[in-house]
């Protein structure tokens, strides 16, 4: 069975190079029907995409660059940002210039047809799948799950601990896994992420009381202070002078009460800094979950989704 994956992760496999090493190796990919990846060049006028195969130069028409294209589904700015990125594509057939040189004429549409019906269309909510983050909005990311195939993840299912840009926790192309939460009538499909990062629990078995730790300041209120410990656990601090939203701090933990699911905080220090993200931690990065309880089994009030 064809493995699917995020559009770029063939381009650079032995299998992608060694097919686009000459003409005769592509001819053995077009009658394998093999999917392929190479670097888009230029996306002309009529919105053609143009492909640089190393061996000869490589056509996909507007019309062969995406499911929708041609029924207006999809607009052709998912043409023009293909421009300068691998792209994945089936070879159609062969065609001359007008000085006789060889040019292949590709589709990218028909590698999205094949991916939806023996991929996508088998997801069931609760699947986690690896995908690649494409665009970052205020109101949430947009990733590729597979063969350019794009869906989203609203920023309130991106981590338990709330941030006010996708940006404050990924940068585009970033790969990280993902949880199918629900699929409409029309076969659009939404994902979420912070299901995968752990209950209250567990992340607050990395936490121990009387500890200085790092965190970041997420929101400041009259009655006190937010701060992230972990893209899952977020703390109350005491009120402090001159703290901002999105500062890096050092916090003492002075309690950490489960039936409440509170960690109660003081503030050391709050700074600004820019530190390199760190990748996701995941406490599961694969298979199938039907439901995820965020709250300990000891408190009150239950916090939890149910695929």
């Amino acid at each position: 069975m064809a493995v699917y994956k995020p559009e770029g992760s063939l381009i650079s496999s032995r299998s992608n190079i060694l097919s686009l090493k000459s003409p005769a190796a592509l001819q053995d990919a077009f009658i394998q029907g093999k999917t392929l990846e190479a670097r888009a060049i230029c996306c002309d006028c009529d919105h053609n995409l143009i492909l640089d195969l190393g061996c000869m130069k490589g056509v996909i028409p507007r019309a062969e660059a995406a499911i929708g294209i041609e029924a207006g589904d999809v607009r052709d700015i998912a043409i023009i940002s293909r421009v300068n990125k691998p792209t994945c594509f089936k070879i159609l057939c062969f065609a001359k210039n007008e000085d006789g040189s060889d040019y292949a004429i590709l589709s990218r549409r028909a590698v999205q047809e094949e991916c939806k019906k023996e991929y996508i269309d088998s997801l069931l909510p609760g699947d986690i799948i690896p995908v690649t983050i494409t665009r970052l909005e205020p109101f949430g990311c947009f990733v590729d799950i597979a063969c350019g195939i794009i869906s989203m993840i609203p920023i309130d299912f991106i981590s338990v601990s709330r941030i006010s840009h996708p940006c404050d926790r990924f940068i585009n192309g970033q790969s990280i896994c993902a949880v199918v939460k629900s699929i409409d009538e029309c076969g659009k499909i939404t994902l979420s992420h912070k299901e995968l990062l752990g209950t209250w629990e567990e992340n607050a078995r990395s936490f121990n009381i009387g500890e200085t730790v790092s965190g970041i300041i997420r929101s400041v209120e009259s009655y006190g202070i937010f701060v992230e410990l972990s893209p899952n656990l977020a703390g109350l601090a005491e009120p402090k002078e001159n703290v901002k939203t999105g500062q890096q701090a050092s916090v003492y933990i002075k309690n950490i009460i489960p039936d409440k699911m509170k960690v109660k905080l003081i503030i050391i220090d709050a700074f600004e800094a820019q530190y390199t993200k760190s990748e996701p931690k995941y406490f599961i990065d694969s298979g199938h979950i039907d439901r995820f309880v965020y709250s300990p089994d000891e408190s009150q009030k239950v916090i939890e989704t149910v695929f």
